[in-house]
C-alpha cells in the first residue's frame, strides 16, 4: 500500500525578546533618536543619522547606532542593523543593549553560531538575566544541540522560576527529543503561570497526540484557537488531529480556514490527504498541485500526489511524482519505497496475459482514461465485468430496446472519455455504478 506523509508542522513556541526597552511615545515632528522609539522607521533612521553626524560624544553615538539598528531591523534590513551594532560595540565593548540586539539580529538571520557567541558576551555582562539564557537555548535548539538547549532553559528557570516562556521552550526541546511526559509537564507549568503565549496549548496538544491522547489534544487546540483565532497553523494542527480520528470532514473544514488565513503548501497538502482518505482523488490531486505551485520543492506533496495517481490507476503519473519526491529528498524512505512498489506494479501489469486485459488493446491505447484502466488491475477487471454484464443484458433484448441499450452504452463510454481527469469525476465509482446498472438489466 502506498503511504502518505502528513505535512505536520509543530507551532514552536520560540520567541525573541526585545533587546531594547519599548517606548510608548512618538514625537510629533522629528522623532527622538532613542532605543525603542516606536516612530516610523525611516523617520527614526533620519533622526539618528543626523545625531551621528552632529555629535562626537561616544555615548550619544552608541545610543544613535543602537536606535538606528532597531529601525533597520523593523525594515528587515539585517545587514545594516548588524553593521550599526558592530560599530556600537567597537565604540563601547561593554554596551549590553548593543550585544543583545546583535545577538537577536544574528538569530533572526539564521546565523546561530554567531548569535550564540554574542549571547555568551551578554551573559558575561549580565549573568543573572533569565531571558538571555532562554534566548541562547533557542539558538542551541535551532542547531539541534538539544542537551545544551535544555541546559540553558534549566538555568533560565533556576534564575526565574516564573519565566513561563522558558518552560514553553524547554517543552519544545523535550518534545523534539521524544520526552513527551516532560514536555506536557513544562507546557502545563507555563499555563499555570498564566502565560499569554497561546503556543503553550498548541504545543501541549502535539505532545498529547504523541502520547495517544487525542481528546486532550483537541481541547488544547480549541483553546489555542480561542486565544489566537487568526493563527493559521492552529487550525491545521487541529485538522491533523481530526484526520487521525478519521473525521475527515471536520479536518477539511479546519484546513479550509487555515488556507483562507494564510495559504501554505503544507496546509493544502494536509487537505489533499483528507480528500484522498475520502477517496476523492481528483480533489486531492488539485490540492497537491496547488501546494506545488506555492512551493515547487515541497517533496511531501509530490509523494502524496503520487499516491493519489496510484489509487486512480494512473501508474505513469504516480511514478513521475514519486521520482520527483525522491529527487528532492533522497532520504525520504516512504517515497523511495512507494516508487519501487509502483514500478513493480507497472512491470507486472505490462506482462499481463490477454485474458486479464481490458476489452481494448492497451498497446494501442491513446486516451488518458484507457491508460489509467490499463495501469490498474481492479479497473481492468471492472472494464471486463462491465462488458460481460452489457453483453448479457443485450442478449435478453431485441429491436428498439436493444438499440436503446447500445446507445446508452455508447453514451457511458463517451462521457467516461470526456469527463476523466476532471475534479468532479470519479472513474472507479462511475464504472462500479455502470456495472451494477447493467447487472440489474441482465437479471
Amino acid at each position: 500500500m502506498n503511504k502518505l506523509t502528513n505535512a505536520c508542522l509543530l507551532a514552536l513556541a520560540i520567541v525573541q525578546f526585545s533587546a531594547l526597552p519599548a517606548s510608548a511615545q512618538e514625537a510629533k515632528d522629528a522623532p527622538a533618536c532613542e532605543a525603542g522609539n516606536v516612530a516610523d522607521p525611516d523617520a527614526l533612521i533620519a533622526a539618528c543619522t543626523t545625531q551621528l553626524a552632529s555629535s562626537t560624544d561616544v555615548a550619544r553615538q552608541v545610543e544613535a547606532l543602537v536606535a538606528r539598528a532597531g529601525a533597520y531591523t523593523k525594515k528587515h534590513q539585517s545587514d545594516r542593523a548588524v553593521a550599526d551594532l558592530s560599530r556600537a560595540i567597537a565604540l563601547d565593548g561593554s554596551n549590553l543593549a548593543a550585544w543583545k540586539a546583535r545577538a537577536h539580529s544574528y538569530y533572526d538571520d539564521y546565523q546561530y553560531d554567531r548569535a550564540i557567541q554574542d549571547f555568551n558576551r551578554v551573559i558575561g555582562i549580565a549573568p543573572n538575566d533569565s531571558n538571555i539564557f532562554d534566548a541562547r537555548g533557542n539558538a542551541f535548539l535551532q542547531r539541534h544541540d538539544y542537551a545544551r538547549a535544555i541546559g540553558d532553559y534549566n538555568e533560565a528557570i533556576r534564575i526565574d522560576a516564573g519565566n513561563a516562556q522558558a518552560f514553553i521552550d524547554r517543552g519544545v526541546a523535550y518534545y523534539l527529543t521524544g520526552k513527551q511526559d516532560k514536555a506536557v509537564a513544562d507546557y502545563s507549568e507555563a499555563i499555570r503561570l498564566n502565560t499569554t503565549n497561546s503556543a503553550a496549548f498548541s504545543n501541549r496538544a502535539a505532545a498529547y497526540k504523541k502520547l495517544g491522547n487525542p481528546d486532550r489534544a483537541l481541547k488544547d487546540e480549541d483553546e489555542a484557537i480561542r486565544r489566537d483565532p487568526s493563527f493559521a497553523d492552529y487550525y491545521s494542527n487541529r485538522g491533523l488531529t481530526y484526520a487521525d480520528l478519521h473525521d475527515y470532514d471536520r479536518a477539511i473544514a479546519d484546513y479550509n480556514e487555515a488556507i483562507r488565513l494564510h495559504p501554505q503548501a503544507n496546509f493544502l497538502t494536509n487537505r489533499g490527504d483528507s480528500y484522498q482518505f475520502k477517496k476523492e482523488y481528483d480533489h486531492a490531486i488539485a490540492d497537491y498541485e496547488q501546494a506545488l505551485k506555492l512551493d515547487p520543492k515541497f517533496s511531501l506533496a509530490y509523494n502524496n500526489l503520487g499516491a493519489a495517481y496510484k489509487r486512480k490507476g494512473d501508474l505513469d503519473r504516480a511514478i513521475m511524482n514519486y521520482e520527483q519526491a525522491v529527487r528532492l529528498n533522497p532520504g525520504d524512505d516512504t517515497a523511495v519505497d512507494n516508487l519501487k512498489a509502483v514500478r513493480r506494479d507497472r512491470e507486472r501489469l505490462a506482462l499481463v496475459n490477454p485474458s486479464a486485459s481490458p476489452t481494448f488493446s492497451c498497446a494501442a491505447a491513446k486516451r488518458a482514461v484507457e491508460k489509467a484502466i490499463c495501469s490498474d488491475e481492479e479497473l481492468v477487471r471492472l472494464d471486463r465485468d462491465i462488458n460481460g454484464a452489457y453483453q448479457s443484458a443485450l442478449a435478453k433484448l431485441a429491436g428498439a430496446k436493444a438499440a436503446a441499450l447500445r446507445q446508452d452504452q455508447r453514451t457511458f463510454l463517451a462521457t467516461r472519455d470526456r469527463m476523466f481527469g476532471r475534479p468532479d469525476y470519479q472513474l472507479r465509482k462511475e464504472m462500479e455504478r455502470r456495472h451494477l446498472e447493467l447487472m440489474a438489466m441482465g437479471r
